[in-house]
């Protein structure tokens, strides 16, 4: 969006587009009402990212007519997607991919520059269970132009597992840690690493986890210095908190 305007703006200097051609162009900005939502294209000015569309509650041809409405302008995520609304994005927008374990879909878009990075965003689940969250933190990272490593399934039942990756956790720029039960496993990260740790409490328990409530509050009451926490199941919130994190200022 920011290449796209600066390059309106250079034509119009230019001489090469008039005024009233250059307002046509800019009609969208800085939201589009669409009677049932205002598409915020100007978010991707303030944040550095387009609009990202969070589709439970909304309608298959809601979350339709909002994405084509945002890859006019720049690349597509869309979190919490069902079968239908994957189905309804992916044959409305060409070149769309859904994430089906991470319930995502995103396209990106040729013309859209992201912010330039650091480093690497590792992603670790605790469990298979936590997959869900876990993908949708990584697709998160990744769609925003993040390099990002998966390594899942490696909690403290079987820490040889997490131990086994101690040289790849050591040269990543920030972890994302996602794990339920009794969330554990980003304590144990954040006492072996001098980088962010992004805490993902899951619903994933037996009765007394309270739908990730004791995981959300084991992280909360963490030793380890360096870990923030996000809302339960919030994958989506840690990549782009991630996200942010790993950008070259």
């Amino acid at each position: 969006m920011t290449d796209r305007l600066k390059a309106l703006l250079e034509a119009v200097q230019a001489g090469e587009l008039d005024v009233e051609a250059a307002l046509g162009r800019m009609e969208g900005l800085p939201f589009e009402d669409i009677g049932f939502a205002h598409v915020d294209h100007h978010r991707s000015l303030r944040k550095g990212f387009p609009e990202v569309i969070f589709c439970e509650g909304k309608t298959v041809e809601q979350v339709a007519e909002i994405g084509k409405r945002i890859v006019e302008h720049g690349s597509l995520l869309a979190t919490r997607v069902s079968e239908a609304q994957a189905t309804a994005l992916t044959e409305a927008i060409p070149g769309a991919e859904h994430q089906a374990i991470g319930r995502t879909v995103t396209y990106k878009h040729s013309d859209f520059t992201l912010p330039e990075t650091r480093g690497r965003i590792m992603v670790l689940s605790a469990g298979t269970s936590d997959l869900p969250v876990a993908e949708e933190a990584a697709t998160t990272a990744d769609i925003m132009g993040n390099d990002v490593e998966r390594v899942f399934d490696v909690g403290v039942a079987g820490i040889h597992r997490l131990l086994a990756y101690r040289e790849q956790i050591s040269d990543a720029t920030i972890l994302i840690v996602v794990a339920g039960m009794e969330g554990a496993l980003p304590s144990v990260v954040g006492g072996l690493v001098d980088v962010p740790v992004i805490a993902v409490p899951t619903s994933v328990g037996y009765g007394a986890s309270f739908g990730g409530l004791a995981a959300l509050l084991g992280m909360l009451n963490t030793c380890s210095a360096g870990v923030t926490v996000v809302n339960i199941d919030n994958g989506f919130g840690a990549g782009y908190a991630a996200s942010l994190m790993n950008r070259v200022r």
